[in-house]
C-alpha cells in the first residue's frame, strides 16, 4: 500500500525553490532576500547579478531554479512571474572556540541558513 500523495501546498499559479544549509548568517542572507521581494523576476535577476554581496550568487541560482520549476513543472509563463515571497530561516550552528589570553576561550558561532523563494504568475494589466 502506497502512501497518499501529499496535497500541493502552493496555489496553481506558484512555484518554489529551497536552498538549505547555506553557510552564512540568516541576517546577512535576509538583506539580499529583502532586495528582491515583490519584484519581477527579470529585475530581481539583474539586481542579484550586480550585487556586491557574496551570497547573491547562491540566491540568484535559487531564483533561477524557482523560475525553471515554474516553467517545467507547472507550465507557468516566465515573462509574467514575480517574486511573491523570499524568506529566510535558521538552520544549524557550528560551535567552535578560539584560545584567548590567560587560559580563556572565546566562542565562535558559525551559523547556517535556509532560503525559500516562491514565484507567482500574475496577469499583465492592460
Amino acid at each position: 500500500m502506497a502512501k497518499k500523495k501529499a496535497e500541493r501546498s502552493l496555489k496553481s499559479n506558484e512555484a518554489q525553490a529551497v536552498l538549505r544549509r547555506v553557510r552564512t548568517s540568516p541576517q546577512k542572507l535576509n538583506l539580499v532576500a529583502q532586495s528582491i521581494r515583490g519584484k519581477k523576476v527579470e529585475a530581481a535577476l539583474a539586481d542579484l547579478s550586480f550585487s556586491p554581496k557574496r551570497i547573491a550568487a547562491a540566491v540568484k541560482a535559487t531564483l533561477e531554479s524557482a523560475i525553471a520549476n515554474a516553467e517545467n513543472n507547472h507550465n507557468l509563463d516566465t515573462d509574467s512571474l514575480i517574486v511573491a515571497e523570499a524568506f529566510v530561516g535558521n538552520s544549524l550552528v557550528m560551535k567552535r572556540f578560539k584560545a584567548r589570553a590567560r587560559g580563556r576561550g572565546a566562542k565562535i558561532m558559525k551559523p547556517f541558513a535556509n532560503l525559500t523563494i516562491i514565484v507567482r504568475e500574475v496577469e499583465e494589466a492592460a
